[in-house]
């Protein structure tokens, strides 16, 4: 089944319900939704898309992203989400590797786009659609066809492919609503964190249960924006990183304001101080819900909902809220412990996942599919222990992984750009525990014989390269990088030093 018939079913039955919202102004009801997508399939179809055909959608938090994205499905289209704080160099590599017939963009990434050499097409999504021209119903698909193409990065190489179908999303979806919370038509969804990931996502279950959908107009987060937008909407929801949490929560608390009309926070995507959860709670009351997942499992490994979250009576509490909740409905999950072996309640070891919600694989990657997933089960590379209650606990995240502001940095990019500059010989990144950004990005920098380069120049040539997010906050030159007899970089020595030059208190990993 193509997940956009839920669009196409929520627009027959509800057609004059609300459904697009930029800030407080109302831009489309459902039918006016439903309409909008047709046009959109039908240029594309007419324009060469076929199913199985690559979208890319490469644009800011615009009403219009919805309908991109049930446009593309709407003709049958793989949808393929970038990030729109990638640099445009980023976001080309990854229209090629996928090969993308055509970019659905707007405004300044549109035009970014166009001075980049890549094979795929643009299509402005700013332009107004001919509404006259219409498909008569979405393209049909089958359950197991993929539907949404996530380029999630790795340690040792380029961004992968991550192959999620419509039955991928539709388990995400179901289990959102039974796992998380009950999505009820007078909900109102912000998108404030990026719709190429989990917000967007979270839009599926909205259409579904007819929904709103609201866009900010500074097409970001802003704490003081989302709660008037709150205020002026009511029975809001919507997804956010654990530092959008903790600054949603201290300025509240110097506006004076409780969060009026915030009725569900699901938080995600990086380490969350302990303290900090418990401030958001005493701050807005019992409207947070915590789910974890991966791009390769989207959402959808364990969640725990918000009364578990408010908790502050039953026996155990604490290390429940230091927990990613239980396994939502759709997955198992287990615990492999170093021997290869499943590891006993409470050991600790490398977390599995297998079920409905787990992706196909890697797209055009069958050695690195093989090696992330074994008879069903999902290798996640994140470490953890299980309780005897079934509450997963995250240790570590494995890989190096750097967590930022809810947005995953992988070293390797950072360090394979440092070392483009001629002055630089050797470079490791690392992570670095932040009270604001859950962790900061530190890159440890061996110069070549004879040649050197200012802090400013580093940072201008990364500017050049990779996104503003992902340049380091802290370049430390070293003489040599520390490694052990076989080469290898000790990245713990190196974490010891920025400890000791920086400072700071580790967060719970969550």
């Amino acid at each position: 089944m193509n997940i956009a018939f839920w669009l196409m079913r929520t627009a027959q039955t509800n057609p004059r319900r609300p459904a697009l919202f930029l800030g407080t102004e109302r831009v489309a009801d459902y039918g006016e939704l439903h309409i909008r997508a047709l046009a959109l399939a039908a240029a594309l179809i007419d324009g060469g898309i076929r199913p199985g055909d690559r979208v890319a959608v490469f644009m800011p938090n615009v009403p219009d992203y919805l309908t991109a994205l049930f446009g593309a499905w709407y003709a049958g289209a793989i949808v393929v989400p970038i990030n729109a704080k990638l640099h445009p160099k980023e976001a080309a590599w990854i229209l090629d590797n996928s090969g993308a017939s055509l970019c659905l963009s707007v405004d300044a990434h549109l035009d970014a786009l166009r001075g980049m050499s890549t094979a795929c097409g643009t299509v402005d999504l700013g332009v107004e659609p001919d509404l006259t021209h219409l498909i008569s119903e979405p393209v049909a698909r089958l359950t197991n066809d993929i539907a949404w193409l996530f380029y999630t990065s790795g340690t040792t190489g380029r961004p992968k492919g991550v192959e999620i179908t419509h039955r991928n999303l539709i388990s995400m979806s179901l289990c959102y609503q039974t796992d998380v919370d009950v999505v009820r038509p007078d909900h109102a969804a912000i998108y404030s964190a990026p719709m190429s990931h989990g917000a967007g996502l979270y839009s599926m279950m909205h259409v579904l249960r007819s929904a709103r959908h609201v866009f900010p107009v500074s097409r970001g987060f802003d704490p003081a924006e989302i709660l008037d937008l709150a205020a002026f909407h009511g029975s809001v929801h919507m997804f956010a990183a654990p530092t959008m949490v903790k600054r949603l929560t201290d300025y509240a608390s110097g506006a004076g304001l409780s969060g009026d009309g915030l009725e569900t926070i699901v938080y995600a995507g990086g380490p969350m101080y302990e303290a900090d959860i418990l401030s958001a709670v005493d701050q807005f009351g019992p409207v947070f819900a915590q789910i974890y997942g991966q791009g390769e499992c989207p959402m959808g490994i364990t969640a725990m909902p918000k009364s578990m979250v408010a908790d502050r009576i039953s026996d155990g509490w604490r290390g429940r809220l230091n927990s990613v909740g239980t396994a939502q409905s759709a997955v198992d999950v287990r615990i492999r412990g170093v021997d290869g072996k499943l590891a006993p309640v409470g050991d600790v070891g490398e977390i599995e996942v297998r079920g409905d919600t787990v992706m196909a694989g890697y797209w055009n990657a069958p050695d690195a599919t093989s090696a992330a997933i074994s008879k069903g089960w999902l290798k996640t590379g994140d470490i953890g222990r299980l309780d005897v209650q079934g509450f997963l606990t995250l240790m570590d995240r494995s890989k190096d992984v750097i967590i930022s502001g809810g947005t995953n940095i992988y070293p390797r990019e950072v360090e394979d750009v440092l070392l483009l500059h001629h002055a630089v010989s050797e470079v490791s990144v690392i992570g670095h525990p932040s009270a604001e950004w859950g962790e900061d990005i530190i890159a440890f920098v061996v110069f070549r014989d004879g040649n050197e380069a200012s802090i400013e120049e580093l940072d201008a040539h990364c500017i050049n390269h990779i996104a503003r997010f992902k340049r380091p906050k802290v370049y430390h030159v070293l003489k040599d990088l520390p490694k052990n007899n076989y080469g290898k970089v000790l990245k713990t020595s190196l974490r010891d030093q920025a400890q000791s030059f920086l400072g700071g208190v580790e967060p719970v990993q969550k």
